[in-house]
């Protein structure tokens, strides 16, 4: 039995340090991938300054003398092709085509940084009552550990096309972060004004009033130029606001998450219940994104957009609304609980306020728990969302314990004092020992198909019990769902007590 017990242990170990291997060749995979796609991007850039070109010259003999023979030839075998007219950016926005340097940063500081896990996009505007974003930086920076500083890009996006207001901002950003400016991990943009169209003509849609229709598309334009500007940078790619309070150890835990994730075909992974903050995207899934902004820019807000792209992806128009959630449940992916809390009262929009805040803020009073369970976070999305639960029961989560452990008692409780509703119900604790070859009290306990053994079940929101010796060592305690929630619920404490 030791001996049985010395080998799991040191055969975790190995798998763990395997996973860890794995997971790192993945992110060096993607990062290939990503600079392949900028040399493609690059190269087709080449191209299209190739048919320019063409086009500038209209047939002038004189023109093209400039060019080597070499380039001639090309420039003619471009010019005698008669390919098909293919959309792009031009065709949802012509007045791009008035400015040369429509599409570039009218102000760019920072010090280009590429090749990182994950680029994090902050776009700003200015605000006539409180602007947030100091201490929203210094919540996202502090928070950071020196390794994960070298491993990110924060791009604070400014919307505002006044260069003095412009200036004035990054005035004020070199001044507090100097350090992370000349680092490379902070990065401050601007667009020029020829980058935005006349929003004199926009038609006013769904109820919203004309300045309304105004903010929204400038929104839509905004997220797109800063997330033409990061696809490049990283792997991963996530919206964030200017008036939010990031988590401990959040950049681990989003990184992490992704990471597990990886075999499976996810858009969207949120981080955040609220509006657009904490949205991590793979980053050549951007392109994309970006390109549907363009063509709706103007009809509809951002959030509704993506909706529609998941639904254009996975959603099948002979089947109900249940059925299309459950599908666009696969893509958009929630986390729980939320790593960013919303704190901005005063909206970008003149006169609106924003008092919606996370309804599972994170708050630790009342924890305690051992060393190391990690609670599995599917378990929990789909039991706080139960209007799109893909699973009408027997959805499980763990409590896993990376070695395996003496526990002598457990309590978990639901619920807290903001949302005391939030209860967890029909759910059974279930665990699983490392052995069971010569456990005496299987009788006194329902076992099941894969091995674990049920002891307790929640009553009023509360699980608690002892286990018996004869279980342990344990290696995982496990909750199971046995039918839908009808409510949201909150883990609020987890206490697992070692066997004495």
């Amino acid at each position: 039995m030791n001996k049985i017990f010395v080998w799991y242990i040191i055969f975790s170990k190995k798998l763990v340090a395997y996973q860890r291997e794995f997971h790192a060749l993945r992110e060096r995979l993607r990062a290939a991938e990503h600079r392949t796609l900028q040399r493609s991007s690059e190269l087709n850039a080449i191209l299209e300054q190739f048919r320019r070109a063409i086009a500038e010259t209209n047939g002038s003999k004189d023109a093209l003398s400039n060019f080597s023979d070499e380039t001639q030839k090309l420039l003619k075998e471009l010019a005698r092709r008669k390919p098909l007219q293919v959309p792009n950016i031009y065709h949802h926005l012509p007045h791009l085509l008035n400015n040369e340097g429509s599409l570039h940063p009218a102000v760019q500081v920072g010090q280009g940084r590429t090749g990182v896990s994950m680029v994090m996009g902050i776009p700003t505007v200015k605000r006539k009552v409180k602007s947030y974003l100091s201490e929203t930086l210094h919540s996202l920076i502090d928070k950071l550990s020196a390794e994960e500083k070298l491993n990110c890009v924060i791009i604070v996006f400014v919307g505002e096309t006044d260069i003095d207001y412009v200036n004035s901002v990054v005035a004020g950003l070199e001044k507090e972060f100097y350090t992370e400016l000349n680092s490379g991990l902070l990065e401050v943009i601007s667009p020029p004004a020829s980058y935005y169209p006349d929003f004199s003509n926009l038609k006013e849609t769904f109820g919203d009033s004309k300045e309304r229709v105004k903010w929204r598309t400038k929104q839509n334009l905004d997220y797109s130029f800063l997330m033409m500007y990061a696809v490049n940078k990283g792997v991963y790619y996530v919206q964030l606001e200017d008036d939010i309070v990031a988590k401990p150890n959040y950049f681990a835990t989003m990184k992490n998450f992704a990471l597990q994730l990886a075999t499976e075909d996810w858009m969207i992974l949120e981080f955040s219940q609220l509006g657009f903050i904490g949205k991590m995207f793979q980053a050549p899934d951007l392109n994309l994104i970006v390109e549907f902004i363009f063509m709706f820019y103007k009809e509809k807000p951002i959030d509704w957009l993506l909706d529609h792209i998941l639904w254009v992806k996975v959603c099948n128009p002979e089947k109900d609304a249940k059925h299309c959630e459950r599908q666009k449940s696969s893509l958009r992916i929630r986390f729980r609980p939320s790593l960013f809390q919303h704190v901005g009262l005063h909206s970008s929009l003149a006169g609106k306020i924003q008092k919606l805040t996370e309804c599972c803020p994170f708050k630790t009073e009342g924890m305690h728990n051992i060393d190391t369970p990690l609670i599995c976070v599917f378990w929990l999305r789909y039991l706080s969302s139960p209007q799109s639960c893909p699973c009408p029961a027997s959805v499980c989560t763990c409590v896993f314990i990376k070695n395996p452990s003496l526990i002598g008692r457990f309590l978990f409780r639901s619920g807290n004092q903001e949302h005391p509703g939030d209860k967890i119900e029909n759910t059974t604790v279930e665990i699983l020992p490392f052995s069971d070859a010569e456990l005496k009290t299987k009788e006194k306990y329902k076992q099941t198909e894969d091995r674990f053994y049920k002891l307790a079940q929640f009553e009023k929101g509360v699980a608690e019990g002892t286990v018996d010796p004869a279980f342990n060592p344990v290696v995982a305690v496990r909750l199971t769902v046995q039918k839908n929630s009808a409510v949201w619920a909150i883990i609020s404490e987890v206490c697992m007590l070692p066997l004495v």
